[in-house]
């Protein structure tokens, strides 16, 4: 079982600082010389922890001119944190095996609508919804416990639409898939970011 983004989730909270720097932005977005006077600390000690931040996918960033701006990455921290739960209680909230009659003609639809009969997707939908929906049918195919170099996976999403690095990013993102030194592998169920429980 991979544990990757349950691990770094919790690893980028390890730190007050960083949970500071959290509660911080979200009041809103702030650059990194507001938070570093808001928290008594240096502008370095900001880069510092905002790297860890980011690299859990919990903050983003922007560039405007000399400075940096922060911001809260409200979906991840969101997933992050119910993946660590489900994960814990070996839950899937609306897991496949608990999908209604109604949430799977839902998905049926929307699969039907972005996958042609021969198998390639047609766009990749812009709404989170639809978007995961396609992935998980997606990821689906592939097999559980494998391990697949980013040329398979490239293979892999090619045979459904052309622009793999998008899609493959799309995977790690929502959890999905797990990367680690090249290495590709899907992730448990559990950990999988849900549409069924968004609007």
């Amino acid at each position: 079982m991979q544990l990757d983004k349950v691990v770094s989730y919790h690893k980028a909270l390890a730190d007050p600082k960083r949970v500071q720097i959290l509660i911080l932005l979200a009041q809103g977005e702030m650059n990194g010389q507001v938070l570093a006077e808001k928290l008594g600390v240096t502008p370095a000690t900001i880069t510092h922890h905002a790297a860890k931040l980011r690299e859990a996918s919990l903050i983003q960033e922007r560039r405007d001119k000399n400075a940096i701006y922060f911001s809260l990455d409200h979906y991840m921290i969101q997933s992050s944190s119910k993946a660590a739960v489900n994960l814990i209680y070996r839950k899937s909230e609306g897991g496949a095996q608990e999908m209604d009659e109604q949430q799977k003609q839902k998905r049926d639809g929307v699969i039907r609508n972005f996958i042609t009969q021969d198998g390639k997707l047609k766009s990749i939908p812009s709404q989170l919804k639809k978007k995961l929906m396609v992935l998980e049918h997606m990821v689906e195919k592939l097999e559980y416990g494998k391990k697949y170099s980013e040329k398979e996976i490239n293979e892999f999403i090619k045979t459904y639409h052309d622009d793999f690095a998008t899609l493959r990013r799309e995977f790690i993102m929502h959890q999905f898939m797990f990367r680690e030194d090249g290495i590709y592998e899907v992730n448990p169920q559990e950990m999988w970011a849900r549409w069924e429980t968004l609007s």
